[in-house]
């Protein structure tokens, strides 16, 4: 099969073949078909876009690129989730303990973060002694045994998608929604679950930053998810603001084991309820959501959401009694806190911007090869909405010496608009998108 002619299909806007797609995809993998070809057809893909066929044909052969995950062995629907990624966005760790507390099983693998601050992986590592890496059996074995696990990706899970993904990080080809939604759930479908919920998310800290791109997204995984016989739900969240209070590695773990114990609240807890929810659903426990909510917040008061995280970290060799003593997680150099400094109301936030404040910090990357330091980043109690004065709390610095601290601090004031008049909060939720068509939440 000649290169050369499938670029050309595609520059001229026309549909390519299945084997065609398989073709480009196994030279992408093997690394038989050179870099400067497969960029040249990501652009000619990110022009003229790809049909629903052609997006999970691609999808399906970069599945099949790589290792597919067998989890046969566990009984019952294996749900996974994934986020297009946000900050402060801690939900895998609220969700998955309170999900399997409920009895549906979570098998599910994570990534790293690039960019941002860290991935739920990195966030999961700053536990003394708790190790992301096991094999297939062990993953199986463990959550047969306490229905629970999150582990890493092995690397050979869809290699396809890490040759073409790193192209499109370098030809602005990220852009694509057929190139973003078949690399999203290749990955998801070689995991092994049997049914997926997706957390895609809208807003300035957003990869799709308007609502109706992310629609637009969530309605094409939606579709991938039916014609290869998969059950997928779509649940579009704000990321106008971070989601979580904590920002950073250690301290979103801590902000995770809090809400689990009862301490906190607020967005981030609302979040993985809703998620949660429509996990429980697809996982067959329940036909309805508000019943699915109600099983959960029970598994929340009554304490086993935060057994069953107890369980899992002991399980995969990290040290449980931070789960009793927070103070146990990673401790920074310095602790600031940082008032407001005026009166007024919180009208806006920059979440990019407020992640790549944690990232300077040390909390994320800017290279694959850089190392996290688990202990850094910020809390931010304010929301957007609040009203402030000038002794109310902005944020509290934990960082590695003062020239960090300093840094971040100007950053964050920068990212955070504090005008005159009130302004109403943003929407958490916005649409639920299934095969069958999108609900509307707000």
């Amino acid at each position: 099969m000649n290169m050369l002619e499938i670029i050309t299909k595609k520059k001229l806007g026309q549909a390519l073949t299945r084997e065609e797609i398989t073709h480009f995809t196994r030279g992408a993998a093997d690394g038989s078909i050179p870099d400067y070809q497969l960029a040249a057809l990501l652009m000619a893909i990110r022009l003229n876009g790809m049909t629903a066929r052609e997006t999970t044909d691609l999808t399906l052969a970069m599945r099949d690129s790589g290792d597919v995950c067998d989890l046969s062995a566990i009984p019952g629907i294996k749900v996974d989730k994934h986020s297009t990624g946000g900050v402060g966005d801690t939900t895998t760790l609220v969700l998955a303990p309170l999900v399997a507390a409920c009895g549906v099983p979570v098998a599910k693998m994570s990534g790293r973060g690039l960019g941002h601050t860290g991935g739920t992986l990195d966030k999961m590592e700053s536990i003394a002694g708790l190790t992301v890496s096991l094999t297939e059996k062990q993953f199986v074995d463990q959550v047969n045994a306490i229905g629970l696990a999150v582990i890493g990706q092995t690397a050979s899970l869809a290699p396809a998608d890490k040759t073409l993904y790193a192209l499109r990080d370098v030809t602005a080809t990220v852009d694509s929604l057929p190139l973003i939604a078949s690399s999203i759930m290749s990955k998801k479908l070689a995991s092994g679950a049997d049914a997926i919920v997706l957390d895609v998310k809208t807003g300035s800290g957003a990869l799709m930053e308007t609502v109706e791109d992310a629609i637009g997204l969530a309605k094409a995984m939606a579709e991938i998810g039916q014609l290869a016989g998969k059950p997928v739900r779509a649940i579009v969240t704000g990321m106008g603001q971070p989601l979580g209070t904590h920002i950073g590695n250690a301290l979103e773990v801590k902000e995770a084991i809090d809400v689990l114990s009862g301490r906190v609240r607020g967005d981030l807890l609302e979040v993985a309820l809703l998620l949660g929810s429509h996990m429980l659903v697809v996982g067959g426990k329940t036909e309805d959501t508000d019943a699915a909510r109600a099983m959960l917040v029970a598994a929340l008061d009554s304490g086993a959401g935060l057994e069953k995280l107890r369980a899992m970290i002991t399980a995969q060799g990290g040290d449980a009694t931070c789960v009793d003593d927070v103070m146990k997680l990673p401790q920074p150099a310095l602790i600031r806190e940082v008032k407001v400094g005026r009166t007024g109301y919180i009208t806006a936030m920059d979440t990019e911007a407020l992640g790549y404040a944690a990232q300077a910090m040390g909390a994320g990357r800017v290279q694959k090869t850089d190392v996290i330091d688990p202990a850094v980043g910020y809390i931010l109690p304010v929301r957007i909405g609040d009203a402030v004065t000038a002794d109310t709390t902005l944020c509290t610095l934990y960082a590695r010496n003062e020239a960090d601290a300093i840094k971040a601090e100007a950053a964050i004031r920068t990212a955070i608009t504090i005008g005159d008049k009130p302004v109403t909060r943003p929407p958490l939720c916005y649409a639920v998108v299934t095969a069958k068509g999108v609900e509307t939440l707000n």
